[in-house]
């Protein structure tokens, strides 16, 4: 069990100094192909943490330690809220814009009113309390662990239902992320409406299955690059109009300058920029 070099001494200081009840926000699916983000918000009583002997950062726990670590968790949280971004709107506004905007959902959901929020990897503006991002946090703030198990079997039981209908996926298997096997199938099928079209692999799929989105979609920054290298020498409007234009006929907007090729989503650099090829 890895816990990292902070242990769960953070939580600890806050709620010592009074700035408790702290909360801990995480996110499961941000980096997956298929399905929805699910984040989640976590208050545990002061203390708690050593009776939960198994928590960790849930991708470090087995399925089992997770589900039992998730009940305990539900019964001894003093608070929690799980929410769930449907994969139409990750592909309407972007990964990065909807990690935030999940977070800030996550924490505004919580009856209880925290005195600071701890969120991890990174700083997330506009959340009702004084707040701080820890790095690796779900290996080092036991709130912010006890969120990665929430919303980690939350998606997962979210994923292995859509198994059901479509088995070919193997979506109970590897829960959307780009495995060697899913990647094979998404190539075999094309995309379904569970996937997320916005994202690269995704999206050069579709392309080359001749296939379209029935929503609207914001393509990263890295899709438009693949598409110009799928139709080599092709310009990039020329890319678009014959691979994403004729079948919904839906108006194109291309690229601003400023878009960075380290953005998550070309929705990520909105704050410099108005860039992102969103298709409306």
């Amino acid at each position: 069990m890895v816990r990292g070099d902070l242990f769960w001494g953070l939580q600890g200081a806050l709620d010592r100094r009074g700035l408790g009840p702290v909360a801990g926000v995480d996110e499961a699916g941000a980096g997956a192909c298929a399905g929805p983000l699910v984040v989640a918000a976590c208050v545990l009583k002061q203390g708690d943490a050593a009776k939960l002997t198994e928590l960790t950062d849930s991708k470090l726990m087995t399925a089992k330690a997770r589900d039992r670590v998730y009940d305990l968790v539900l019964a001894r949280a003093v608070d929690y809220s799980v929410i769930v971004i449907p994969t139409a709107e990750v592909d309407r506004y972007g990964i990065r814009v909807m990690n935030l905007e999940g977070m800030r959902r996550a924490a505004a959901a919580l009856r209880v009113s925290p005195g600071y929020i701890l969120t991890d990897g990174f700083r997330v503006p506009g959340l009702t309390a004084p707040n701080a991002a820890v790095i690796k946090g779900d290996r080092s703030v036991a709130c912010i662990a006890a969120a990665s198990v929430l919303a980690k079997v939350t998606r997962d039981r979210i994923m292995a239902g859509y198994h059901d209908d479509f088995p070919h996926y193997g979506f109970d298997v590897h829960k959307g992320y780009s495995t060697s096997e899913h990647l094979a199938a998404l190539r075999e099928h094309g995309p379904s409406d569970v996937h997320r079209w916005s994202y690269t692999n995704v999206a050069t799929v579709a392309i080359k299955h001749g296939v379209r989105p029935a929503r609207p979609v914001l393509l990263t920054y890295a899709a438009l690059e693949k598409a110009m290298d799928v139709r080599a020498g092709a310009e990039l409007a020329a890319v678009l109009d014959e691979a994403l234009e004729p079948q919904l006929s839906l108006p194109l907007h291309a690229p601003a300058a400023g878009v960075g090729h380290n953005e998550r989503s070309a929705g990520g650099a909105a704050a410099r920029s108005r860039g992102g090829a969103r298709i409306s």
